[in-house]
């Protein structure tokens, strides 16, 4: 079982950044994680949430690193008899907001990864993407965290922007791995309605030579690919959960969780939210939708795509892909070599 606690506040809404959050509404901090705490009981209640069943807690948004820790401290107190000896427990930060003091305040509290939305170290790229911290931000809070000693540390990177140049990347990749992190997370910019970056389209240029550079250079530093966009000496149990169908909790205004074929969604509103933290709305997934699903899921991790989810017909296109080479078979497991490839493959499969 994963859970995951939606965070929606931010110190500046980022140009590219189409995830509900607000920079407005910080007089709501302390009702809102209120009202976390009431939909976080009520759904480890009505779910029959079983002791140590919780694998991994990942704290999401927005940003986290907005919230006092002592804010947290309620939830991580009735979670404490739900979570694994050894469970993971995530928390997402931004270098300007994670001081020395949130960060041990954190860990204290059980906190055990910290993933930093770094994104570049590059001073012009930073400020075009919108972001709020600095490169000597990002050096503080990553060595501060290293530390205090924190098992795991990770950071994200934006690359595929009008803004990159060869230099650039290579820069902030040899920054990156000068630090002491163990997982890199690597996005391509992407255009979404409702942000700033909807008026300009042409600032997302993905080129494909310069992707498959940047996948294997970070590889080539002993970080493995396990999913389309992930890549560490640790693979994060959080993460791969989500590639694995495994159920999950979603807590939060905006949040989503899915246990067996029910996938649930609280409000969006963070005001709707706090009024009535309890209420869902319910769509109930299909056979054929839970695995197209996982077809897909499977395709871009190492998860891959079990033999017994496919049809006949299904196999048959999958082995036409083993025998071209995009795909290999290991013990009745489909694995595909070329997540860049992954959403053509799966559409190619599946009936």
């Amino acid at each position: 079982m994963l859970l995951y606690l939606h965070i929606p506040f931010c110190d500046s809404k980022c140009h590219y950044c189409s995830f509900n959050s607000y920079v407005e509404k910080f007089h709501l901090k302390e009702r809102y994680m209120q009202a976390l705490h009431t939909q976080l009981k009520e759904n480890l209640d009505r779910f029959g949430i079983q002791p140590y069943s919780i694998e991994s807690l990942f704290i999401g948004g927005g940003t986290p690193s907005t919230i006092p820790a002592e804010y947290y401290a309620p939830l991580l107190q009735t979670l404490q008899p739900y979570l694994c000896a050894d469970a993971e427990m995530t928390a997402e930060a931004n270098p300007n907001s994670a001081t020395y003091s949130w960060l041990s305040n954190m860990q204290q509290l059980g906190m055990n990864r910290i993933s930093f939305g770094v994104q570049s170290f590059h001073h012009e790229k930073l400020k075009r993407l919108g972001r709020a911290h600095s490169r000597d931000d990002a050096l503080r809070a990553l060595t501060e965290a290293s530390e205090l000693g924190f098992k795991h540390l990770s950071l994200d990177l934006i690359y595929a922007t009008a803004f990159d140049t060869p230099t650039l990347l290579e820069a902030d990749l040899a920054q990156a791995f000068a630090l002491n992190i163990d997982h890199i997370s690597a996005y391509a910019l992407s255009i979404e309605e409702g942000t700033v970056f909807q008026q300009y389209p042409e600032v997302a240029k993905e080129q494909l030579e310069q992707t498959q550079w940047l996948f294997r250079t970070i590889e080539q530093h002993g970080f493995k690919q396990y999913e389309i966009s992930n890549f560490g000496t640790y693979v994060s149990r959080h993460n791969l959960g989500y590639w694995k169908y495994r159920p999950y909790l979603g807590i939060g205004a905006g949040a989503v969780g899915r246990i067996a074929n029910q996938r649930y969604y609280p409000h969006r509103d963070i005001d709707a939210y706090i009024q009535t933290p309890c209420f869902s709305t319910t769509e109930t997934l299909c056979e054929h939708e839970m695995k197209r699903e996982q077809i897909f899921l499977g395709l871009r991790s190492i998860v891959g795509l079990s033999e017994h989810l496919l049809s006949m017909s299904e196999l048959q296109r999958a082995q036409l892909l083993v025998n071209e080479n995009r795909l290999v078979n290991n013990d009745g497991i489909f694995y595909n070599n070329n997540y860049l490839l992954s959403d053509e493959i799966a559409l190619f499969i599946e009936d």
